[in-house]
C-alpha cells in the first residue's frame, strides 16, 4: 500500500469515527434534556442532530473526492470538498438558528431546568470525547490536506464550544438559582454557532470561486523570483487554485531564442519540482514555455507587458 493510499485510508476511518462518535454523542445529550429539560442542553443536542446530518454528508463527500479523474471529471472530483464545508456551515447555521429561538421562547416562558448535577455530569462526558475528537480530526485533515475533514473538525469542537457553554449556564444556574442564566447562555452559544457557521460557509464560496490564497501567492512569487534568477530565465502570468485536496498552479517562462527544447524542459522541471516542494506534494504544476524574442511577434507584445485585451477589460490566454 502506496502513502498516498494509506493517508485516504486513515482519513476514511476518521470519518466513520467522527459519524459513530456523533451518534453517540446525540444519545447523550438526548438523555441529559429529558433529564433536565434545559434549553442550554436542547441546544447541545441540536447541534449533535446537525453534526450527525453533516458526517454523512462528509463520508459520502470523502469517498467521492478521493476518485480518480475520469472522461467526465478530467480534473478529479475533490471540488466537493467546498461543497461539503458549504453544506456542513448551513446545517451549523440553521442549528444556530434553531438554538436562539428556542432560548428566547423559554426564557420568555420561564421555564426551570431539573436534575441539574445529572445533566451537568453527562454533558461534561459529551465535552471532553468531543473535544478530543475535534483536535483528531483537525490534526489529520490538515496533515492529509483534507478541506472536508478539517471543516468537520471544526464543526466538532463548534461542538465542543456549545457544551462548555452549556456547562455555564447550568453551573451559574445551581450556583445563583436564577433560571435566566440558562437560556442566556445558550444564546451565546447559538451566536458562535453562527459565526462558525458563516465562517465555513464563505470559505466554501470562496474555493468555489477560486479566491487566490494571499499567503500561497506571496510564497510562489518569492520562490519564482529565486528560481528562475538563478536559472537565467524570467516568468509571468502565474495563477493558482485551491483544489479542495491540493493546488494547482500555471505560469509561464520565458527563455532566449537560442535556448533548446530540451534544456528548457529541463529547467521547467527543475522549476516545477521547487514549486511542488513550496506548496506540498499534491500540487499541480504547469508551464508555458515561450522564447524571449519571439514572443511580441507571436502575441502582439512583450513578456510581462499587458495584452490589449487585458487593457480592454477581457481575458488573455497567452
Amino acid at each position: 500500500m502506496t502513502d498516498s493510499q494509506r493517508s485516504q485510508t486513515l482519513l476514511r476511518r476518521a470519518s466513520w469515527l467522527s459519524f459513530w462518535l456523533g451518534v453517540g454523542m446525540l444519545a447523550i445529550k438526548v438523555w441529559a434534556w429529558w433529564l433536565t429539560r434545559s434549553s442550554a442542553i436542547l441546544s447541545d443536542a441540536a447541534e449533535s442532530i446537525v453534526h450527525v446530518a453533516a458526517v454523512g454528508f462528509v463520508v459520502y463527500s470523502l469517498r467521492l473526492a478521493q476518485k480518480p479523474p475520469d472522461e467526465s471529471h478530467p480534473y478529479g472530483h475533490a471540488k466537493i470538498s467546498f461543497f461539503s464545508a458549504g453544506f456542513e456551515g448551513g446545517l451549523i447555521s440553521i442549528a444556530g438558528g434553531f438554538i436562539l429561538w428556542q432560548s428566547i421562547r423559554q426564557w420568555i416562558a420561564g421555564e426551570a431546568p431539573q436534575n441539574l448535577g445529572t445533566g451537568s455530569l453527562l454533558t461534561a462526558v459529551a465535552l471532553l470525547i468531543n473535544g478530543w475528537l475535534g483536535w483528531h480530526l483537525l490534526r489529520l485533515g490538515r496533515k492529509g490536506g483534507s478541506l472536508i475533514l478539517e471543516a468537520n473538525g471544526h464543526h466538532v469542537l463548534t461542538d465542543a464550544w456549545t457544551s462548555i457553554g452549556v456547562l455555564a449556564g447550568l453551573g451559574l444556574t445551581w450556583a445563583t438559582g436564577w433560571m435566566g442564566f440558562d437560556p442566556i447562555c445558550a444564546m451565546l452559544v447559538a451566536l458562535n454557532i453562527l459565526w462558525s457557521g458563516g465562517a465555513l460557509m464563505w470559505r466554501s464560496a470562496n474555493g468555489l470561486m477560486d479566491r487566490a490564497d494571499p499567503v500561497v501567492q506571496s510564497a510562489l512569487v518569492a520562490r519564482l523570483d529565486e528560481a528562475t534568477a538563478r536559472h537565467g530565465v524570467t516568468w509571468h502570468q502565474m495563477r493558482h487554485r485551491h483544489l479542495g485536496d491540493g493546488h494547482w498552479v500555471d505560469f509561464h517562462l520565458v527563455f532566449t531564442d537560442e535556448t533548446t527544447v530540451r534544456d528548457a524542459h529541463a529547467i521547467a522541471s527543475e522549476i516545477e519540482r521547487e514549486i511542488r516542494e513550496e506548496v506540498g506534494p499534491s500540487t499541480i504544476v504547469t508551464t508555458h514555455l515561450e522564447p524571449a524574442e519571439d514572443h511580441e511577434r507571436i502575441h502582439g507584445h512583450a513578456p510581462g507587458e499587458m495584452p490589449r485585451l487585458e487593457r480592454e477589460g477581457r481575458h488573455h490566454p497567452d
